[in-house]
């Protein structure tokens, strides 16, 4: 089973790789503060980043919806940009179905597992650095594939997209790993998109515009 690796921070759960973003700006500002009371306003404005990171690297508990097997979950929080009919390619063996989710830095960024099963391919790609609501950061951009093969054969493809701004994908998982749905598999660090690949015989249960949950959101069932 791949790790859950969030640890207890002040007012909830937080994701480890924040730590450094929230401490050392943290830290400085109250050493400019102690010494040097006259630079106050660098202080300040080091305290409020290290809020936002607090903030922007907050990682609460989900809880998957009960119902039915086979339902596909989203990956991350977000707005839905795209909902469409895709060709065969890079990530599907088959014509299906794509959802794009992109992420503002408000949005929680840690990254939920679609659906249960084993990890059998994480495929990264450097690639360049487009606005994430691009069409093309779709295959452009630097992204990291991770599918997950159910224990009834099914394969689900979901694609952390690095944007302009975001420039770190954290991917925690690896081939060979069994995760579990809803869980914790990676993030994208300040901004980004995660692009979900409905293998055929789904349909999409989101539109354009709705708004998504990590680990809660349904955006595929079986016909």
């Amino acid at each position: 089973m791949s790790p859950e690796s969030p640890l207890r921070g002040a007012g909830g759960m937080v994701a480890p790789e924040g730590w450094p973003f929230i401490l050392a700006p943290l830290v400085l500002g109250a050493v400019i503060w102690w010494f040097f009371p006259r630079a106050w306003p660098a202080a300040a404005v080091l305290l409020l980043l290290s809020v936002f990171s607090l903030w922007f690297f907050r990682n609460p508990e989900r809880i998957p919806p009960q119902g039915p097997g086979g339902n596909i979950l989203s990956p991350a929080d977000g707005t839905v940009i795209d909902v469409g009919d895709v060709p065969a390619g890079r990530y599907l063996d088959k014509p299906g179905r794509r959802v794009c989710i992109f992420m503002t830095p408000l949005n929680v960024h840690v990254n939920r597992a679609p659906v249960a099963g084993k990890v059998i391919r994480v495929l990264y790609n450097k690639g360049r650095y487009f606005a994430a609501n691009a069409e093309k950061a779709s295959l452009e951009n630097e992204q990291n594939g991770v599918t997950i093969e159910t224990s009834s054969g099914m394969r689900v493809t979901y694609v952390q997209i690095a944007g302009f701004i975001a420039r770190r994908i954290v991917c925690d998982v690896k081939s060979g790993d069994t995760v579990r749905q809803g869980g914790r598999v990676g993030l994208i660090r300040f901004g980004s998109r995660v692009d979900v690949y409905l293998p055929p015989g789904f349909e999409s249960k989101v539109r354009v515009g709705d708004k998504t949950t990590a680990g809660e959101t349904v955006l595929g069932v079986l016909r």
